[in-house]
Protein backbone atom coordinates (compact mmCIF):
# COMPACT_ATOMS: atom_id res chain seq x y z
CA UNK A 1 0.00 0.00 0.00
CA UNK A 2 1.63 3.49 -0.88
CA UNK A 3 2.62 5.70 1.92
CA UNK A 4 -0.16 8.35 1.21
CA UNK A 5 -2.93 5.51 1.36
CA UNK A 6 -1.27 4.86 5.04
CA UNK A 7 -2.24 8.17 5.58
CA UNK A 8 -5.84 8.54 4.28
CA UNK A 9 -6.69 5.48 6.32
CA UNK A 10 -5.11 6.43 9.38
CA UNK A 11 -7.35 9.65 9.10
CA UNK A 12 -10.40 7.81 8.37
CA UNK A 13 -9.30 5.69 11.40
CA UNK A 14 -8.74 8.18 13.64
CA UNK A 15 -11.97 10.19 12.67
CA UNK A 16 -14.19 6.99 13.74
CA UNK A 17 -12.54 6.67 16.92
CA UNK A 18 -12.65 10.26 18.01
CA UNK A 19 -16.21 10.40 17.07
CA UNK A 20 -16.96 14.19 18.84
CA UNK A 21 -15.07 16.55 19.62
CA UNK A 22 -14.53 16.47 23.78
CA UNK A 23 -14.64 20.35 24.70
CA UNK A 24 -12.43 21.83 27.66
CA UNK A 25 -14.90 22.06 30.01
CA UNK A 26 -14.17 24.15 33.03
CA UNK A 27 -15.49 22.56 36.15
CA UNK A 28 -15.01 25.81 38.30
CA UNK A 29 -18.80 27.01 39.39
CA UNK A 30 -20.09 24.29 37.51
CA UNK A 31 -23.01 24.59 39.66
CA UNK A 32 -24.04 28.17 38.51
CA UNK A 33 -23.13 27.38 34.76
CA UNK A 34 -25.58 24.26 34.95
CA UNK A 35 -28.18 26.90 36.44
CA UNK A 36 -27.93 29.31 33.92
CA UNK A 37 -27.71 26.92 31.09
CA UNK A 38 -30.86 24.60 32.58
CA UNK A 39 -32.90 25.98 29.36
CA UNK A 40 -30.45 25.24 27.12
CA UNK A 41 -30.02 22.25 28.07
CA UNK A 42 -33.88 21.22 28.30
CA UNK A 43 -34.60 22.76 24.84
CA UNK A 44 -31.06 20.60 23.41
CA UNK A 45 -32.56 17.25 25.37
CA UNK A 46 -36.19 17.75 23.72
CA UNK A 47 -34.93 18.23 20.11
CA UNK A 48 -31.85 16.49 19.94
CA UNK A 49 -31.28 14.01 17.16
CA UNK A 50 -31.36 11.18 19.40
CA UNK A 51 -28.88 8.31 17.44
CA UNK A 52 -26.54 11.22 17.49
CA UNK A 53 -26.57 11.89 20.95
CA UNK A 54 -26.14 8.27 21.59
CA UNK A 55 -23.19 8.05 19.32
CA UNK A 56 -21.93 10.45 21.31
CA UNK A 57 -22.52 9.82 24.94
CA UNK A 58 -19.54 7.18 25.61
CA UNK A 59 -16.99 9.34 24.75
CA UNK A 60 -18.44 12.45 26.75
CA UNK A 61 -19.28 9.74 29.87
CA UNK A 62 -15.85 8.49 29.60
CA UNK A 63 -14.07 12.06 29.48
CA UNK A 64 -16.19 13.33 32.02
CA UNK A 65 -14.88 10.61 34.68
CA UNK A 66 -11.43 11.53 33.88
CA UNK A 67 -11.80 14.97 34.78
CA UNK A 68 -14.05 14.20 38.02
CA UNK A 69 -13.65 12.40 41.18
CA UNK A 70 -17.08 11.24 42.55
CA UNK A 71 -14.96 10.48 45.60
CA UNK A 72 -14.42 14.14 45.97
CA UNK A 73 -18.05 15.38 45.64
CA UNK A 74 -20.77 12.53 46.42
CA UNK A 75 -23.39 14.68 46.39
CA UNK A 76 -25.88 11.83 44.58
CA UNK A 77 -25.30 9.96 47.81
CA UNK A 78 -25.58 12.71 50.13
CA UNK A 79 -28.45 14.65 49.12
CA UNK A 80 -30.89 11.85 47.08
CA UNK A 81 -31.90 8.39 47.71
CA UNK A 82 -31.74 5.63 45.05
CA UNK A 83 -34.72 3.56 44.41
CA UNK A 84 -34.37 -0.26 46.16
CA UNK A 85 -35.95 -2.99 43.98
CA UNK A 86 -35.86 -6.58 45.73
CA UNK A 87 -33.21 -8.23 43.62
CA UNK A 88 -31.15 -4.95 45.42
CA UNK A 89 -32.69 -5.64 48.79
CA UNK A 90 -32.08 -9.32 48.18
CA UNK A 91 -28.58 -8.92 47.44
CA UNK A 92 -27.49 -5.97 49.74
CA UNK A 93 -28.96 -7.82 52.46
CA UNK A 94 -26.78 -11.11 51.35
CA UNK A 95 -24.05 -8.52 51.40
CA UNK A 96 -24.81 -7.42 54.84
CA UNK A 97 -25.61 -11.31 56.08
CA UNK A 98 -28.89 -9.90 57.36
CA UNK A 99 -32.46 -10.72 56.53
CA UNK A 100 -34.38 -8.37 53.86
CA UNK A 101 -36.66 -7.45 56.63
CA UNK A 102 -34.28 -5.78 58.71
CA UNK A 103 -32.80 -3.80 56.08
CA UNK A 104 -36.11 -2.39 55.11
CA UNK A 105 -36.92 -1.44 58.62
CA UNK A 106 -33.50 -0.44 59.57
CA UNK A 107 -32.34 1.21 56.66
CA UNK A 108 -35.59 1.91 54.14
CA UNK A 109 -38.71 3.71 53.87
CA UNK A 110 -41.83 3.54 50.62
CA UNK A 111 -42.07 6.48 48.98
CA UNK A 112 -45.33 7.92 47.19
CA UNK A 113 -44.60 6.43 43.97
CA UNK A 114 -44.01 2.50 45.65
CA UNK A 115 -40.17 2.47 45.65
CA UNK A 116 -37.80 1.65 48.82
CA UNK A 117 -35.47 4.69 49.20
CA UNK A 118 -33.30 5.39 51.75
CA UNK A 119 -34.89 6.96 55.48
CA UNK A 120 -32.09 8.87 55.57
CA UNK A 121 -29.95 11.54 54.16
CA UNK A 122 -27.15 11.40 53.56
CA UNK A 123 -27.72 7.78 52.63
CA UNK A 124 -26.74 5.02 55.63
CA UNK A 125 -24.52 3.92 53.81
CA UNK A 126 -21.93 6.47 52.65
CA UNK A 127 -18.83 6.74 54.81
CA UNK A 128 -17.50 9.54 56.38
CA UNK A 129 -14.88 8.92 53.55
CA UNK A 130 -17.70 9.04 50.77
CA UNK A 131 -16.94 5.48 49.62
CA UNK A 132 -20.19 3.35 49.76
CA UNK A 133 -19.70 0.87 52.48
CA UNK A 134 -22.17 -1.91 50.11
CA UNK A 135 -20.63 -0.90 47.05
CA UNK A 136 -19.94 -4.11 45.47
CA UNK A 137 -23.56 -4.98 46.15
CA UNK A 138 -24.87 -1.20 46.00
CA UNK A 139 -28.53 -0.44 44.11
CA UNK A 140 -28.59 -0.80 40.83
CA UNK A 141 -29.71 2.93 40.29
CA UNK A 142 -26.14 3.73 42.03
CA UNK A 143 -24.50 1.57 39.41
CA UNK A 144 -26.13 3.20 36.56
CA UNK A 145 -26.23 6.84 38.06
CA UNK A 146 -25.08 9.60 36.31
CA UNK A 147 -27.00 7.64 33.33
CA UNK A 148 -24.56 9.79 30.87
CA UNK A 149 -23.82 6.87 28.94
CA UNK A 150 -27.04 5.75 28.18
CA UNK A 151 -30.24 7.06 26.76
CA UNK A 152 -32.03 7.90 30.14
CA UNK A 153 -30.11 11.35 29.69
CA UNK A 154 -32.95 11.87 27.05
CA UNK A 155 -35.64 9.88 27.63
CA UNK A 156 -36.11 11.04 30.78
CA UNK A 157 -35.32 14.95 30.94
CA UNK A 158 -36.76 15.82 33.81
CA UNK A 159 -34.15 13.43 35.79
CA UNK A 160 -31.62 14.41 34.00
CA UNK A 161 -32.31 18.14 34.46
CA UNK A 162 -32.68 17.85 37.91
CA UNK A 163 -29.31 15.41 37.94
CA UNK A 164 -27.54 18.04 36.03
CA UNK A 165 -27.91 20.43 39.34
CA UNK A 166 -25.89 18.73 41.97
CA UNK A 167 -23.86 15.95 40.02
CA UNK A 168 -20.54 18.00 38.05
CA UNK A 169 -20.53 14.69 35.10
CA UNK A 170 -24.05 15.16 34.17
CA UNK A 171 -22.91 19.00 33.82
CA UNK A 172 -19.64 18.18 31.49
CA UNK A 173 -21.70 15.46 29.34
CA UNK A 174 -24.59 17.97 28.79
CA UNK A 175 -21.84 21.15 28.06
CA UNK A 176 -20.36 18.69 25.59
CA UNK A 177 -23.31 17.42 23.92
CA UNK A 178 -24.25 21.71 23.47
CA UNK A 179 -20.36 22.12 22.19
CA UNK A 180 -21.11 18.94 19.55
CA UNK A 181 -24.74 19.80 17.82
Amino acid sequence: MPIFAHAIYATIFNLKLIGCMVPEIDLENWEKRSDEHAKQYKYYLQKADKKKVLRLLPELHDAAFEKIDCLQCANCCKNYSPRFKMPDIKRISKYLRIKETELIDKYLVMDNEGDYVTKTSPCPFLGADNFCTVYESRPTDCHRFPYTDEDVLFKKPAITLKNATFCPAVFFVLEGLLANK
